[in-house]
């Protein structure tokens, strides 16, 4: 069933402003999906939410992009000591939670939280499974779209050396849309999801891996897998033949 269809048989929990226009990264850099994604939950949300964005400087996606990497990007991470929170690696998911928290500063707005969306000790897949689709279904019900860190990794040999499982390339979506409920017994659940790469909106799916992702049995497997279609997260730089995989990483939003 491809995720239109499936899409269109599940109750759906929508981001309250669901016809805002997403923010498009690459009027500013190819490196900005951090802050742009941002940009797009305070867009996508509830009116207390939009109050965020709303308060952003400029009145194009290029200004307020830039008026978010110039006043917030640029302090020092609180992560990495002697950098920037953005640069020309972009960000990370800590660093982003902190300017966050600081554009939503002054708004009577709550703080962010973030989370790793690997398998804890003793979870197994479905329970992860379950646990993303709270945290996703949590967030937009309290009227913030969740932003998710996605990385691809690719089963790469090199020559002389084992094969083993190497990142490829990371990006930040915006999720705008995920299944009210998760049936039990589900392996996967429909998303739609903001990506700020062009600024486009399309529909995917979280799923439990049907082969084995950074371990050599499915069962195994430690993270989600990001069916998403249409993204083009480091595809360009999986080589003929390999294997490679977009998981989701980690999420920043309220619940």
């Amino acid at each position: 069933m491809c995720c239109g269809a499936a899409l269109a048989d599940t109750p759906m929990r929508q981001a309250p402003n669901s016809g805002a226009i997403p923010a498009n990264q690459l009027v500013v850099s190819g490196n900005a999906c951090g802050p742009t994604a941002l940009l797009n939950a305070f867009r996508f949300g509830s009116p207390a939410w939009q109050r965020a964005s709303d308060a952003i400087a400029g009145e194009t996606d290029k200004q307020q992009i830039y008026t978010v990497i110039r006043e917030s990007g640029m302090r020092p991470s609180g992560s990495i000591k002697g950098r920037p929170r953005w640069s020309r690696n972009g960000v990370n998911l800590m660093d982003l939670r902190d300017i966050a928290n600081e554009l939503t500063r002054g708004h009577l707005l709550p703080m962010l939280s973030q989370e790793v969306l690997f398998a804890k000790p003793r979870e197994h897949a479905k329970k992860l499974l379950a646990r993303v689709h709270h945290r996703f279904e949590t967030s937009l019900d309290k009227g913030l779209p969740p932003v998710v860190s996605l990385r691809r990794y690719v089963h790469r040999r090199e020559k002389g050396k084992p094969a083993e499982w190497v990142v490829l390339d990371a990006h930040f979506v915006t999720i705008t849309a995920v299944s009210r409920k998760l049936a039990a017994g589900a392996t996967s659940f429909p998303v739609t999801y903001a990506d700020p790469w062009g600024g486009k909106i399309w529909q995917g799916s979280i799923r439990i891996p049907d082969r084995g992702v950074l371990t050599a049995a499915p069962a195994d497997s430690p993270c989600l897998e990001a069916v998403f279609p249409d993204a083009l997260v480091g595809k360009k730089s999986v080589r003929p033949g390999e294997t490679s995989t977009l998981t989701v990483v980690a999420v920043l939003g309220r619940w």
